[in-house]
């Protein structure tokens, strides 16, 4: 089943982390995995699970349509 995570991931998006500033304003520097926070790692995994449930709930040709997808939104 699907959780409110992963629902989230689906209507919102998802995007990489990225590294903030001095200033708090973000950067184009992803940030590395080591370094996220509880809510990264949470909303990362939401859009992992969104993603297994697209994968495994579709057919061989849609399936190759969509195995490139990064963002269960996508």
């Amino acid at each position: 089943s699907i959780d409110s995570r992963t629902w989230k991931a689906v209507l919102k998006g998802w995007s990489h982390p990225v590294i903030t500033d001095k200033e708090g304003k973000s950067t184009l520097e992803l940030k590395a995995e080591e370094d996220w926070s509880k809510d990264d790692d949470e909303q990362a995994l939401g859009n992992s699970m969104a993603l297994n449930a697209l994968f495994n709930g579709v057919d061989t040709k849609m399936f190759k349509l969509i195995k490139h997808c990064v963002v269960a939104k996508d």
